[in-house]
C-alpha cells in the first residue's frame, strides 16, 4: 500500500495532508540510490517533515491522508514532468538529487516512468478520490497540507531568503479563500504567508476549477515543540470546519 487514511467525523471536510513524514523506502528504491547507509540517513535527516506525523495524529475529527513511504521513493506534491522548477535541482518527482546537491540516482528515465506509474499516480488518485468524498458528504473539502522546515535553509530551497518564522502557511489565490486566512492568523500566532515556503497542494483535477475544495499549507519550523502546535493546529482545523 502506498498510504494510510485515518477517517474521522463523517461530518468533517478537513483532510490533513502528510505526505513528507516517513523515512521507509522500497527495496526498488533503495536499490536506485546510489549512497551508503551514513549518507542515506543524512539525506532523510534533513528531506523528512520531522515531528509532522505526530502533530496530525493529534488532531482529533479529522481526515488524514498520510503518506507511507519516503519522498526519496517519489515525491508526491511534484509535478512529474518539465512543469516542476525542482527539476533544476535534481527533485522532480523522483529525485536524482539530494538537499546539498549530492548524486543519488543515476538519470534512469524508464526507472523514473516506473516509480511514478506505481507510486505517484495511485497516490495523487488516492488524494482525489477523498477529495470527491469529503465533496460529496458535506459539500467541501479543506485540504490542510502538513509539512515542516528547518530553521536553517538547506542548499536546494529555491526560495529560501526570506523569513522563517515558527509558522509558514502556503496559499493559492484560487483554493485558499479569506477564511481560512482568518483562522490561520488568530490561532498561529507567529506566522507568515508564502515564506519560506509558498502553495499548497490540491489534486489537479480540481486545481483551478472547483472552489468547494479549499486548500492551505502549514508548514511548521522543526524547533517548535509538537504538542503546542498540534493544539494550535486543533483549533484552527475548529475554526475552518
Amino acid at each position: 500500500m502506498i498510504f494510510d487514511i485515518r477517517p474521522g467525523d463523517p461530518a468533517s471536510p478537513v483532510i490533513l495532508h502528510v505526505p513528507h513524514a516517513s523515512r521507509e523506502l522500497t527495496a526498488e528504491a533503495r536499490a536506485s540510490i546510489l549512497l551508503s547507509d551514513d549518507e542515506l540517513a543524512e539525506e532523510l535527516d534533513n528531506l523528512t517533515d520531522a515531528h509532522t506525523a505526530e502533530i496530525a495524529a493529534r488532531v482529533p475529527g479529522v481526515w488524514e491522508f498520510r503518506n507511507r513511504w519516503s519522498r526519496l521513493v517519489v515525491d508526491p506534491e511534484r509535478f512529474p514532468d518539465e512543469r516542476e522548477e525542482m527539476l533544476a535541482v535534481g527533485m522532480g518527482a523522483v529525485y536524482t538529487h539530494g538537499f546539498a546537491g549530492r548524486r543519488l540516482r543515476s538519470s534512469d528515465p524508464d526507472r523514473d516512468r516506473k516509480f511514478i506509474d506505481e507510486h505517484f499516480r495511485p497516490y495523487a488518485r488516492g488524494v482525489a478520490d477523498l477529495v470527491g468524498e469529503r465533496l460529496a458528504a458535506t459539500g467541501r473539502a479543506v485540504v490542510v497540507d502538513v509539512h515542516s522546515y528547518p530553521a536553517v535553509a538547506l542548499p536546494y530551497e529555491l526560495h529560501g531568503d526570506g523569513p522563517r518564522p515558527p509558522i509558514c502557511v502556503g496559499t493559492d489565490d484560487f483554493h485558499t479563500p479569506a477564511a481560512l486566512l482568518t483562522a490561520a492568523n488568530t490561532t498561529f500566532p507567529e506566522m507568515s504567508l508564502n515564506s519560506p515556503f509558498a502553495g499548497c497542494y490540491v489534486p489537479l483535477e480540481y486545481y483551478g476549477r472547483e472552489k468547494a475544495v479549499e486548500a492551505v499549507m502549514i508548514e511548521i519550523r522543526r524547533d517548535c515543540d509538537p504538542r503546542v502546535v498540534s493544539e494550535q493546529l486543533t483549533a484552527f482545523v475548529a475554526a475552518i470546519s
